[in-house]
């Protein structure tokens, strides 16, 4: 049976079979060494020509990245042969039997770097290659082990994991939408989901009071580093809470998580400060400061939360998606973030100084995160329609949500922080796409599979669209 390099730390003087790539080899005289790289890192072959000719023979022809499967002895190494950079540095495998199971081309770029110096197209085209190497390989498991602990904290507090879906209906919620037409319903589409939000709020008239997911967002905007087409969030939203209950169970979260899987890290201050938008913008010029007492740190983490939003902002020829275009105001967050309900009465007489129940989460100058207290009352919610300029066209698009508020909807509330910064943070890397499996290039394309790319004229005809290849060159 195979065992992992680390684990012949225990099979001292043991015969193990072992499996995986070719990461270095060396020729000293007539010995052959090569390193051999598995999931949890790397051990130390040798091949001696009196010991097994034939083994030796073939161990002369392996090169770099090829596939392999041995069985040999666990050997301490001679005195002055132990790497101390190891894990495994004390010991070697006496090869005895060597199978080729894979040859492999010469890799187009270093597999034993960080990665930096390459370029980043080319690493993106050939992703599962760059993944090999060490650095972004441990971004990826932490990732996982981040998302495991979140979904484990959330478990044992009595949330439910529920996935909502991928495919809806195109509404107005702030940024463009991804279109999916419907080849069985001809000229109608579906949109992929910017974010769960109508979902989660219709799960809290449901009854089930605690939800979250880890959910796969899609937004048509401009890409850049801490942005992509898609992008990952830990979505979450609760009944019968304050926007306190919030904070504090985001707080826990987050602290336990850094305190559990990355003690390396510090985080600045606890509890953590709690800034008004306009004592932010005041006194540090931006939403999201950046607290960190040095900056150079790479392990200092600056927490804090960012409150007290003005519900609305004056609307814009960007803010497309709202209203007729004569509106004068656009949500600040969007469009179901309950004003402060000591402003309520506001919404008649001076809209523009209604705060928000919103709150974002700042993590070292970066936004993180997002969530509010969402509006349950139906005549609440048609006052913020009318004020951001919605037709009765328009409302109609909710009115799924608008009739299910007629049903007996609890006072609810979440947030939803994104995994993809948080995870960038983290790593120290200088862009998201370090920590996501097959990323997006910084101008949204998927270099690997060649996406976007165009369909046959058949698939368009099934779906009843014609391309204006004009248009498009």
């Amino acid at each position: 049976m195979r065992v992992l390099s680390e684990e012949t730390l225990n099979k001292i003087d043991e015969e193990v079979e072992l499996a995986g790539w070719v990461d270095v080899r060396r020729d000293h005289g007539k010995i052959i060494f090569i390193d051999l790289r598995d999931r949890s890192g790397i051990v130390q072959l040798v091949f001696i020509p009196k010991d097994n000719p034939d083994v030796y023979k073939l161990a002369d022809t392996l090169r770099q990245e090829w596939v392999i499967r041995v069985r040999g002895k666990v050997s301490e190494r001679p005195k002055g042969m132990i790497n101390d950079n190891l894990k495994t540095g004390k010991l070697e495998i006496q090869v005895a039997e060597l199978e080729v199971v894979g040859k492999a081309k010469t890799p187009p770029f270093a597999l034993d770097t960080d990665g930096y110096e390459v370029s980043e197209e080319l690493r993106m085209q050939y992703r599962y290659l760059d993944m090999r190497r060490q650095r972004v390989a441990k971004n990826i498991r932490d990732r996982h082990r981040v998302i495991k602990f979140m979904r484990d904290f959330l478990s044992e507090r009595d949330f439910v994991e529920v996935e909502t879906p991928g495919l809806g209906k195109s509404t107005p919620e702030g940024a463009r939408d991804y279109l999916v037409p419907s080849r069985i319903y001809p000229g109608n589409f579906y949109a992929l989901p910017q974010s769960p939000q109508q979902y989660k709020q219709l799960l809290m008239v449901a009854g089930l009071e605690r939800y979250f997911q880890i959910a796969k967002c899609f937004r048509d905007e401009d890409t850049r580093g801490d942005r992509q087409p898609e992008f990952t969030q830990l979505d979450v939203e609760m009944s019968f809470v304050s926007q306190g209950d919030i904070l504090q169970l985001t707080e826990t979260l987050f602290t336990e998580l850094v305190e559990t899987l990355f003690p390396e890290k510090h985080i600045k201050e606890k509890p953590w400060p709690r800034l008004s938008h306009k004592d932010a913008v005041k006194t540090y010029g931006t939403d999201k400061p950046d607290l960190r007492g040095n900056k150079k740190d790479p392990n200092e983490l600056a927490f804090s939360w960012t409150l007290d939003f003005p519900l609305f902002t004056e609307q814009s020829e960007k803010d497309f998606f709202y209203g007729s275009g004569n509106a004068k105001f656009a949500p600040s967050h969007h469009m179901f973030t309950a004003p402060h309900p000591d402003d309520i009465a506001l919404l008649d007489s001076d809209p523009q100084k209604v705060r928000g129940l919103q709150h974002d989460l700042v993590l070292n100058g970066y936004e993180v995160g997002g969530g509010s207290i969402r509006i349950h009352q139906p005549e609440i919610q048609g006052k913020v329609f009318d004020l951001i300029g919605f037709s009765d066209e328009q409302k109609q698009q909710f009115s799924h949500m608008l009739t299910a508020f007629e049903y007996g909807v609890p006072p609810h509330g979440g947030i939803a922080p994104g995994i993809d910064r948080f995870m960038m943070i983290l790593e120290n890397e200088p862009n998201i796409r370090e920590v996501i499996a097959f990323p997006k290039t910084g101008d949204g394309r998927d270099l690997l599979m060649g996406a976007p790319s165009e369909v046959t004229e058949t698939q368009l005809k099934e779906l009843s669209i014609k391309i204006d290849r004009k248009k498009n060159g």
